[in-house]
């Protein structure tokens, strides 16, 4: 293993946004949790049963394309509704509607409460790209542009894949590869070549269907056998272990 707690044949570095880079992790299922239940004590009355910002976050939305969090958190509800278009408004009764009203609230909380990096990962991230290996940021997320100038680290990316650069391209979102291996193939290398950074369970997945070269969970939230069950090859609290201490079951030596 390398100083960056990575196999010697690995390239390029490959980084979630939301967990990972950032704090807005937690920002993002409290917007789910109100666009949610206010939808389900809508449709159920008052006895309905809530979204749990926690459990159903991570199972059915943490990492998820928005239009796919919704579609994914409703069916386990047994609850199906027309997907509409990317421009309904956020008080439509379809996918598309609920998903903006959430990034409605999302953007508001970003606005009031501001972005917070997680001073480790950015240490690592100059470590990775000081020793020359390449880097991307792949987000489900619409907003990482804004959100990664916000903390002045758009410089630290060489290749960018977002929600936005998905739509573009016709690319499925986490639990899918197809994110992480279009960034791979923008940065010019095999998947096998690179690590994938992840926070989320989807991401976990995309990792392992991708077959990377190596999978690093980032646990924030206490999941760290479920990260290791859904592909982790390593499981950190935070990246900065990785350059300073070992890190247990396949991490640096």
């Amino acid at each position: 293993m390398t100083k960056l707690g990575l196999p010697e044949t690995i390239l390029a570095c490959l980084f979630d946004l939301d967990g990972v880079v950032t704090k807005t992790a937690v920002v993002h299922a409290a917007a789910w949790k109100e666009t949610f239940d206010a939808f389900l004590r809508e449709r159920e009355g008052a006895d309905y049963r809530p979204f749990d910002a926690v459990a159903d976050y991570d199972e059915y939305v943490d990492g998820r394309p928005r239009a796919d969090g919704v579609r994914t958190f409703l069916a386990s509800r047994d609850i199906e509704l027309p997907e509409g278009t990317p421009d309904d408004p956020p008080d439509a009764q379809t996918v598309n509607g609920v998903g903006n009203r959430k990034n409605e609230l999302v953007l508001e909380k970003i606005r009031t409460e501001g972005v917070q990096a997680y001073d480790g990962t950015l240490r690592y991230i100059e470590a990775v790209r000081a020793r020359g290996l390449k880097t991307a940021i792949v987000s489900s997320s619409a907003n990482t542009v804004d959100v990664l100038r916000s903390i002045d680290a758009e410089r630290l990316f060489d290749v960018r894949i977002d929600g936005v650069v998905a739509r573009e391209r016709g690319l499925p979102g986490k639990p899918h590869p197809d994110t992480f291996l279009a960034a791979a193939r923008d940065l010019g290398v095999a998947a096998g070549q690179a690590t994938v950074y992840e926070d989320a369970l989807a991401g976990m997945d995309a990792g392992r269907a991708g077959r990377f070269g190596y999978v690093v969970g980032v646990d924030r939230v206490g999941q760290t056998d479920a990260l290791y069950a859904h592909g982790a090859d390593v499981v950190v609290k935070d990246l900065a272990e990785l350059l300073t201490e070992d890190t247990g079951r396949g991490g640096a030596a």
